[in-house]
């Protein structure tokens, strides 16, 4: 790892996406933090527009800036969506160098967007890591959690309601079973079902016949 002098600003360490750089004082919005540097590439040169690594800066259609020689520390800066700095390029000069654009505080990451057509080449296949893109990851995931949290519950909703409708229907249907067998059951205290009611209603008749023929005979 590159030495870095104890009065820059910055320093070299773990990061959420391998090695980053930090403050390790206060820097204040405007302030130019870092120059990016590396050969110039000219892409009028086959074997130079050959060149391809992800610490390619492009300066112009024609220069482009090799920042993978270890010595630009300015590399180990990471891309972020929602970044604390940005890249100022001096085209003429064929000079790049890292600005703040908010105050960044001490132990905080300094990072920079890279822009459309990196982000679409290195980072977008493999998910964007910077804080911006992983608090939507989280919020996703927290939303598809409550979804389906919500679903289950008004699953759980649905079934006891049906439960509770099949539990009523099935009292009634007792209910209304007990109602048959009582009305079927007690007459003057003693059981009677419909064949003995019939029986009753016979004796009945004939107990007043015999009634009826004592009659005639008196």
């Amino acid at each position: 790892m590159p030495t870095i002098s104890p009065n820059k600003p910055y320093r070299v360490g773990r990061s959420r996406t391998g090695l980053g750089l930090f403050a390790t004082k206060p820097i204040k919005k405007g302030t130019k933090i870092i120059r990016y540097f590396g050969p110039l590439l000219d892409s009028k040169k086959k074997d130079e527009d050959a060149i391809e690594n992800k610490y390619l800066f492009e300066l112009t259609n024609r220069w482009t800036i090799d920042g993978s020689i270890r010595e630009n520390i300015a590399r180990y800066i990471n891309h972020a969506c929602r970044p604390n700095a940005e890249s100022d390029v001096k085209p003429r000069k064929r000079k790049v160098f890292i600005r703040a654009i908010k105050n960044i505080e001490p132990g905080e990451e300094i990072n920079y967007d890279y822009g459309t057509d990196y982000f679409k080449a290195y980072l977008k296949p493999i998910g964007c890591k910077c804080d911006a893109c992983e608090k939507k990851r989280k919020k996703k995931r927290a939303e598809a959690r409550a979804e389906r949290i919500r679903l289950k519950e008004k699953a759980e909703r649905k079934a006891k309601r049906k439960a509770e409708k099949v539990a009523k229907e099935n009292a009634k249907t007792r209910a209304k079973a007990n109602n048959a067998k009582a009305n079927g059951k007690t007459l003057n205290g003693k059981q009677l079902n419909g064949h003995s009611l019939t029986k009753a209603a016979g004796k009945k008749v004939a107990a007043s016949k015999r009634g009826a023929a004592r009659a005639l005979q008196a």
